[in-house]
């Protein structure tokens, strides 16, 4: 009987192409499909629940991939099994065994993003955050968080995508965390998420902050629905996938805690 392995990856998206296999080109997709080869010798397919972007970071990717009758690394064993063949970049948090046919993508109903910015350049923090050179207002920021939260159509402030039937969105939370004097981060949830939707909307928010366009300009932008009247993308190297949510009845226990719910509650702040 086949069945369903779940794993919650974290990974640095410095060195990668992105989440996706592609050829002639370095994927995490394809790092972590080749060392579950070695394990078994046979080849499975990992799904993840969302394709990040070249340069972009996972801390709470969840990959699903369907095993064979012959797999027999138990539940917990398989962190251990994975991570001693795995690139030191890459590695696995959490496992879990189910006889559910759960996907990773489409049984998903909420994501989290994150994304860093900073005021003071760092050798360790290059790769993680968004050096911004030239000052801003950090209260603007917040102010133009809060016009993203609800149910919106987010065609301008995304990449155009052949495979999107529909950009509209529902984001639950979007408020930005002062981490210290010099930088700060912003947190993104929602139901779901397009194509360069959470760079996109760091990129136009930090023109507001920076007094280049206002927040009624912005307001506009989003209702317009074209992406014309689009900001510069955010650099990728300062996004970060944070978490998938999935409903209870599934019983996905790859965290700690479940206690955050997939119903819609929205929220936007600068704490």
């Amino acid at each position: 009987m086949w069945r369903t392995l779940l794993l919650r990856l974290e990974y640095d998206g410095t060195r990668y192409a992105g989440w996706q296999r592609q050829p002639q080109a370095l994927t995490v997709q394809s790092v972590v499909e080749e060392t579950l080869k070695r394990l078994c010798s046979c080849h499975l397919r990992a799904v993840a629940a969302g394709r990040t972007d070249a340069g972009v970071h996972a801390r709470g990717q969840v990959v699903h991939v369907r095993i064979p009758p012959s797999w027999r690394i138990p539940e917990e064993r398989i962190p251990a099994a994975l991570n001693s063949l795995l690139p030191p970049d890459i590695r696995v948090r959490r496992a879990q065994l189910t006889e559910r046919p759960i996907h990773a993508r489409y049984d998903a109903c909420a994501r989290e993003y994150s994304y860093t910015l900073t005021r003071s350049p760092s050798v360790f923090g290059r790769h993680f955050c968004w050096y911004v050179p030239f000052p801003f207002e950090p209260a603007l920021l917040a102010e133009a968080a809060s016009l993203f939260v609800g149910r919106q159509d987010f065609t301008t402030f995304s990449k155009h995508h052949p495979q999107t039937r529909s950009y509209v969105c529902t984001v639950m939370e979007a408020r930005w965390e002062q981490l210290c004097d010099q930088s700060w981060r912003f947190h993104i949830r929602a139901d779901r998420f397009v194509y360069g939707m959470v760079r996109a909307l760091v990129g136009a928010m930090l023109q507001v902050a920076r007094y280049r366009r206002t927040l009624e300009e912005l307001r506009q932008a989003l209702a317009a629905r074209d992406r014309r009247y689009a900001s510069p993308l955010a650099p990728p190297h300062g996004l970060v996938l944070e978490r998938v949510f999935y409903p209870e009845s599934l019983g996905v226990h790859l965290w700690d805690s479940e206690s955050v719910p997939c119903g819609v509650h929205l929220r936007s702040s600068l704490r």
